[in-house]
């Protein structure tokens, strides 16, 4: 009872407070001193709109955006309040309590607070009882749409006025569920259907109403963060993303909506570059660092080495074998297009029986960074499949590609360019990054990705050219770009360490954020927001 009443204070205390907890989240620290230029006022004609993201690091970084702004946009600033089913993890009445309006209101009044003293009004909130008869009407929209949607289960397919929200449902369903694999006869995928038609009936209206110059977001995933984004790029507002840290913003379009870097056309960018050789140097400089156990420049938001150990594996256990390298069940699956499994349980279950259908020796390797809930999954994936072999999670590919394993697999990993540098192929079944390098085959459907598997050891080119076509990659992915580009993402890694890694302290996060946003290449960044 003591535990319980002690919960229910520091639950009141920070929801009563006037400012979130954490510190740096306070109007005065996003002030950076900026006069409003004559020509522009909070209160113009334009606007221009902001996700509500409780959050230090977005709260500073869409704060100073939106001061530099002001200098430039005779507008006004909205701030989307989103959270609703992200208020809880679960399905049960308590969760309820948790996801709905009052709460949502509560929850986030202090951020609202913080937020008003660069934003000057709220666009709408996702949690509200504003509208109860349209709320009824989508309920029972919701139970019909879900009912078509258990006769198709295995792809997104869900569509809600010219919105595609199925992969949306389906990561907020393994999320918020939580589970590890998406059931389509699950009532709470009735609650999530229905979330996201209140979603899309209340970003159409705003969005149509106001058309902003701009919307700034995190991420582009689950319904708290997808929806918006759909519908604004459906009525032609220009939507950034700061959700991927090997690049400081992204332009996003109605054909790529997602957070993540495409990697479409980078062998075609780095054939037109000139002075090819010494860009393959100095990606080689920088793998070759990771891989021989340092932090490189793009992993530079890492605590430690991925590559610390190098104990030899006995090759006579481990040559010509398969390592499936797995995923964290509970993370969202849809970051990239083009999945072929509509989440990661269905994914892993397919592979091993195609592997042991074609007779190859395969190991799996769990993912060094998963929850705690995924230890279930893997003792059910155990207790499924008993014949499985496992490796430890902290085996690096190095260890592996020198006791001769003959592929790696995965759904859209990094691991791919990593095994391809030591001349190893992988197989992934996504639009990832590395699907137009030949050092990745990629499987768009289930019948190409078995027979793949069917033929893992098999090299689609010889290992000097996945050598070569490696370090294209690299270089490309985490060098390339102009100055401008190269030392904001610099700076936006280094903030968000300081954010997020190692003793947090409000000393290191003012630094990494007063030097990010002191950079020339801010402040012109945020003028090619204004002249959008």
């Amino acid at each position: 009872m003591r535990t319980l009443a002690g919960k229910v204070t520091r639950l009141l205390g920070s929801i009563l407070r006037r400012y979130p907890p954490e510190f740096a989240v306070r109007p005065s620290s996003v002030d950076l001193g900026l006069p409003i230029a004559g020509n522009a006022s909070p209160t113009g004609p334009g606007v221009l709109a902001f996700q509500s993201v409780p959050d230090k690091f977005y709260f500073l970084l869409f704060g100073a955006i939106r001061q530099h702004l002001r200098q430039l946009v005779p507008a006004r600033a909205d701030l989307l309040v989103v959270r609703s089913v992200s208020g809880a993890v679960g399905s049960g009445w308590l969760a309820e309590i948790r996801r709905s309006a009052m709460v949502a209101w509560l929850w986030s009044a202090p951020w609202e607070r913080a937020y008003a003293g660069v934003m000057e009004d709220i666009a709408y909130r996702s949690a509200t009882w504003r509208h109860p008869w349209k709320d009824l009407r989508d309920w029972r929209r919701a139970g019909e749409l879900w009912r078509q949607w258990r006769r198709q289960p295995n792809g997104s397919g869900l569509m809600e006025q010219g919105v595609e929200v199925g992969d949306l449902v389906i990561d907020s369903y393994l999320r918020f569920r939580p589970a590890p694999r998406f059931d389509v006869h699950d009532r709470f995928v009735r609650r999530l259907v229905w979330q996201a038609l209140r979603d899309v009936r209340q970003a159409r209206a705003y969005f149509a109403a106001h058309t902003p110059a701009l919307y700034l977001t995190p991420y582009t995933t689950y319904l708290e963060h997808g929806i918006a984004v759909r519908v604004a790029l459906q009525f032609g507002v220009p939507v950034w993303s700061f959700g991927n840290l090997a690049r400081f913003a992204k332009r996003l379009t109605q054909d790529d909506w997602y957070h993540t870097p495409d990697g479409s056309a980078y062998r075609c960018d780095f054939d037109a570059l000139e002075g090819q050789p010494a860009r393959l140097q100095l990606a080689e400089q920088q793998l070759a660092l990771r891989l021989s156990g340092g932090i490189d420049s793009a992993t530079s938001y890492m605590r430690q080495s991925a590559y610390g150990s190098t104990e030899a594996l006995d090759p006579t256990v481990y040559r010509g074998a398969v390592v499936v390298f797995l995923h964290d069940f509970y993370d969202s699956p849809h970051i990239y297009p083009d999945l072929v499994f509509p989440d990661f349980w269905q994914w892993i279950c397919f592979t091993i029986e195609a592997l042991e259908e074609a007779g190859c020796p395969y190991f799996l390797k769990p993912h060094p960074n998963q929850i705690a809930l995924s230890r279930a999954v893997l003792d059910e994936l155990k207790a499924r499949y008993p014949r499985l072999h496992w490796l430890p999670s902290d085996v690096s590919n190095v260890q592996l590609a020198r006791a001769g394993i003959a592929c790696g697999v995965t759904v859209y990993g990094t691991v791919a360019h990593e095994l391809a540098y030591l001349g190893v192929p992988t197989i992934a079944c996504a639009r990832h990054p590395h699907h137009a390098f030949d050092f990745c085959r990629t499987a768009r459907t289930r019948e190409v990705y078995r027979s793949l598997l069917q033929s893992p050891g098999s090299l689609p080119v010889p290992p000097d050219e996945m050598h070569r076509q490696a370090l294209v990659f690299y270089y490309m992915h985490n060098l390339a770009g102009s100055p401008d580009e190269r030392v904001l993402c610099d700076a936006f890694v280094q903030f968000w360490r300081a954010c997020n890694t190692g003793e947090v302290t409000e000393e290191g996060v003012t630094t990494g954020f007063r030097h990010l946003v002191g950079l020339p290449a801010f402040q012109r960044f945020v003028g090619r927001l204004a002249a959008v």
